[in-house]
C-alpha cells in the first residue's frame, strides 16, 4: 500500500510508532488486562505514567524548577479564558498582540470577559511588498499590564514569529501549533500554553507551563477545573483529567526524546519547510503571501494563481495519498501542516506532486 500523508492542521497526524504502540496496548496496558482509559487516574500505575510524562516534557524543554507543568482541560481555546480569569482579578489589565486569526480570537475572548477598557490590542502584521510581515513595536513600560499575550505561530495565516518578545511584562504565549517544534528559552515566558492536537497528542488536552510568581496574581471568579492554582495543588487531578490524551502525550514525548529531542526535530522541521517553500517559490502556479522572515515552519499556506484549478488540485492530491491540503475556510487557498510527526518524505512527495501538477496545467 502506498503511504498516506496527512497534512491536517489539527487534529494532526501522530507518529506512526506511537499509534502502533497505542494500538497494541489498547486492551492491555502494562499487563493489567485493561486499557489505560479504564483505570483510575489515582491508581499507582497512572500516577507513575503522569509523573514520567511531566519529567520527559521538562527534559525536552529544559523547564526551570520555578515553573509548574499543568495538564488541563479545554484545549488551547479553553486557555483563552483561563489566562484572563487566573490573572486579571482586581481590575487587572493586559496587552494582546494580534498577528492572525488565533491571537485575534484570544483578544476577543479577553474583551468579552473583562471589557474593552482592560485589554489593549495591538495589530503587528503589515503588508510589505505584497507579503504579510510581523513588526513588533516598542513597548511603553509605564503601562501597568499583568501580562502581554501573543501567538508565535498562526495556523490559519501561516505566520510565525521566531524572535522572542522583549516585554517589560510577563509574556504569555499560545504555542498550540509550535511547542516542541523548535528550541525556546522557557525562562523568558511567564506562561506557555498549547492545545495538544498539533505536536503533542489528541485533542481535548492542554499543556500549561506557568512561572510560580504569576500564581500570586489576583484571579477572577472562574470554574474550578480551569483554576491554575487548584491544578497545581492537585497535580492536575482536581477532577478526572483527560487520561487517554495524557497517556498519548507521554508516548509522543518518549518518541521525541528518541529522535534526539527538540534540537534534532527542529533541524528536520527546517529541512521540511525549506523544501516546501522552495517548491512554491520555484513555480509560476503557486504563491505564498508571507514575508520569508515570518513564514511558518508548521503551517505552509499557499494559493494557486489560477483558482479554477483548486478543486482539481485537491482531488488529484488526495488520489496520491496527500490529504487535508485545503486551506482554512477564512483565508481559502491551500495549507500544508507539517508538524513534527510529518516525515521529510511526505513533504518531498507533496512537492513532487505540486511540480507535476504545475507542469500539467501550464497556461
Amino acid at each position: 500500500m502506498d503511504p498516506i500523508y496527512n497534512f491536517c492542521a489539527g487534529p494532526a497526524m501522530l507518529p506512526a510508532t506511537v499509534m502502533q504502540k497505542a494500538q497494541a496496548e489498547m486492551c492491555d496496558w502494562q499487563g493489567l488486562g485493561v486499557s489505560v482509559m479504564e483505570i483510575s487516574h489515582r491508581s499507582p500505575e497512572f500516577i507513575a505514567m503522569a509523573k514520567q510524562t511531566e519529567a520527559d516534557l521538562r527534559q525536552l524543554l529544559t523547564i526551570p524548577d520555578n515553573y509548574h507543568v499543568l495538564f488541563m482541560h479545554g484545549g488551547g481555546r479553553g486557555q483563552f479564558s483561563a489566562v484572563v480569569n487566573n490573572f486579571l482579578g482586581n481590575n487587572g489589565r493586559a496587552c494582546y498582540l494580534v498577528s492572525g486569526q488565533w491571537s485575534d480570537a484570544a483578544a476577543a475572548e479577553a474583551v468579552t470577559l473583562t471589557g474593552a477598557d482592560a485589554i489593549d490590542i495591538i495589530p503587528v502584521v503589515e503588508e510589505v511588498n505584497g507579503r504579510k510581515q510581523v513588526i513588533i513595536p516598542s513597548f511603553d513600560a509605564t503601562n501597568e499590564y499583568r501580562y502581554l499575550h501573543y501567538c508565535p505561530n498562526e495556523t490559519v495565516d501561516g505566520i510565525e514569529i521566531f524572535d522572542e518578545i522583549n516585554s517589560p511584562w510577563p509574556v504569555v504565549a499560545d504555542m498550540s501549533s509550535c511547542l516542541l517544534s523548535r528550541s525556546i528559552d522557557v525562562s523568558r515566558y511567564g506562561l506557555i500554553y498549547a492545545g495538544a492536537q498539533k505536536n503533542i497528542g489528541p485533542s481535548g488536552l492542554a499543556i500549561v507551563i506557568v512561572r510560580s510568581d504569576l500564581l500570586a496574581l489576583p484571579a477572577l471568579a472562574q470554574p474550578a477545573i480551569m483554576d491554575y492554582r487548584l491544578a497545581r495543588d492537585y497535580d492536575s487531578m482536581y477532577n478526572t483529567p483527560p487520561t487517554y490524551a495524557w497517556y498519548l502525550a507521554g508516548e509522543v514525548f518518549k518518541w521525541l526524546l528518541a529522535q534526539g529531542g527538540v534540537a534534532a526535530i527542529e533541524a528536520v522541521n527546517e529541512a521540511k519547510a525549506q523544501c516546501l517553500y522552495a517548491g512554491i517559490d520555484n513555480s509560476d502556479l503557486y504563491i505564498n503571501r508571507v514575508a520569508p522572515a515570518n513564514r511558518s515552519r508548521m503551517n505552509v499556506t499557499f494559493a494557486l494563481n489560477d483558482e479554477s484549478l483548486n478543486a482539481a488540485f485537491l482531488q488529484q492530491a488526495q488520489a496520491q495519498g496527500l490529504l487535508a491540503l485545503k486551506g482554512h475556510r477564512i483565508v481559502g487557498g491551500m495549507r500544508a501542516s507539517i508538524y513534527n510527526a510529518m516525515p521529510l518524505a511526505g513533504v518531498e512527495a507533496l512537492v513532487e506532486f505540486m511540480t507535476r501538477f504545475a507542469s500539467d496545467n501550464k497556461a
